[in-house]
């Protein structure tokens, strides 16, 4: 093993929450490590999540010529047959963007980056695992951050083979774009890949167990982005659970508990996320996580050791989105108000359809449309406790 090295704080991690925390303690003069896994500089967020799922979005809505249609009209498309290659050149060329970002915000101030696997000694010291490098790496810091994300879910008894059965890490791998698939949960991430997909033309059924997706938001806004998601040709089988699923030589088969299969060229699950935890050894630093992975945090982010911290999504209660990591690591909450964005893809909506009672003209830009865009909440002095819209870029103002 090799020589020690000492720090005031080292962060285990480099997404949102991860970066933001040792920044801030470098910048108050303070010498911090932070802890990586090879080839994840940026966390989850840059690699796997935000970045790669806001950029495809971005990617479908262009090349599909979604974005022009009300200018073209409603059968333009930039490109007729779109292939995986063409939204992933765009995903990984903002991905490396990013990643430079990332290294370059951290050498700038001084933080020292350890590429490997963290695991606790003890409640102080770290052991960096780096299967490249021959011996070990030991650093302890004063305080610690972990900030190590999450990862899907994966249930037991289900064969994920990478091609058909796939998590949402996995999606951005696929060879081909499949002709249907089955998205197992209605929850964010879920609902965002099952917009994407049922945007480019594939067949996509919806299976949630519970009787309705996204419950955290106001049911007239649900209802509003179910009713979009139908117009693009999502079928949803709510209150259904997922019993098994076959891969044959065609494609994939999904059993219900009701008896109901459900044939498809693709299964991706999104059924939940699980802390990454499993290697760091929390229990040589006193720690322990719930069933799902996840550390136990107070208001200030403090874990039931006083000197160890956790943000980001691997703690209870997690923000789940990025903007919201970024908030817990900078401390700088002043009341609750918990943001989370789902950006998913409308569809074209210039055909007439109008329902009864249209919105008040006011000075309001979105006069005359029906469905519900935005509801808000407050308390009896204007205090806004909640807002809740289905619009275009509707995340970019809420931020």
């Amino acid at each position: 093993m090799g020589s020690m090295q000492e720090y005031d704080l080292v962060v285990i991690g480099s997404g949102p929450g991860g970066q933001r925390a040792a920044i801030a303690a470098a910048k108050l003069g303070k010498t911090v490590a932070v802890i990586e896994r090879g080839m994840m500089l940026g966390g989850v967020c840059v690699n796997t999540g935000t970045i790669p799922s806001k950029t495809l979005r971005e990617a479908v809505v262009y090349l599909t010529g979604m974005s022009q249609r009300e200018l073209y009209g409603a059968s333009y498309r930039v490109k007729d047959k779109i292939t995986p290659a063409d939204l992933l050149s765009r995903t990984q060329h903002v991905i490396g963007k990013e990643i430079d970002v990332v290294r370059s915000q951290l050498m700038r101030n001084r933080i020292e980056l350890y590429t490997g696997h963290g695991r606790f000694q003890d409640d102080h010291t770290i052991v960096v695992e780096d299967p490249t490098r021959a011996e070990l790496v030991t650093v302890r810091g004063r305080f610690i951050v972990i900030a190590t994300g999450t990862k899907p879910a994966r249930p037991a008894g289900v064969t994920f083979d990478e091609a058909r059965v796939l998590d949402s890490d996995g999606i951005l791998n696929l060879s081909s774009l499949p002709t249907s698939m089955v998205v197992v949960g209605a929850g964010v991430i879920g609902i965002e890949y099952a917009s994407m997909f049922a945007a480019l033309g594939t067949k996509v059924t919806v299976v949630e167990k519970r009787t309705d997706m996204l419950e955290f938001c106001d049911p007239e806004i649900i209802e509003s982005l179910r009713f979009h998601l139908r117009d693009l040709a999502v079928t949803f089988r709510f209150g259904e659970e997922v019993t098994a699923v076959d891969i044959g030589t065609s494609g994939t088969v999904t059993t219900l508990a009701s008896g109901k299969q459900i044939p498809a060229e693709t299964v991706m699950y999104s059924a939940g996320r699980q802390g990454q935890t499993d290697h760091l050894d929390l229990a040589n630093a006193g720690l322990e996580s719930d069933n799902r992975g996840r550390i136990y945090v107070d208001d200030n982010f403090t874990t039931k050791v006083d000197h160890i911290y956790a943000v980001g999504d691997v703690m209870v209660p997690g923000p789940a989105h990025a903007a919201a990591a970024v908030i817990a690591a900078a401390a700088t909450v002043s009341f609750a108000i918990r943001v989370a964005c789902i950006i998913t893809i409308l569809p074209d909506r210039g055909d007439g359809r109008r329902n009864a009672g249209p919105t008040p003209a006011r000075s309001n830009a979105q006069a005359g449309r029906t469905e519900p865009t935005t509801r808000v909440c407050e308390t009896l002095d204007g205090t806004v406790v909640g807002r809740h819209s289905v619009l275009p870029q509707r995340g970019d103002e809420a931020r």
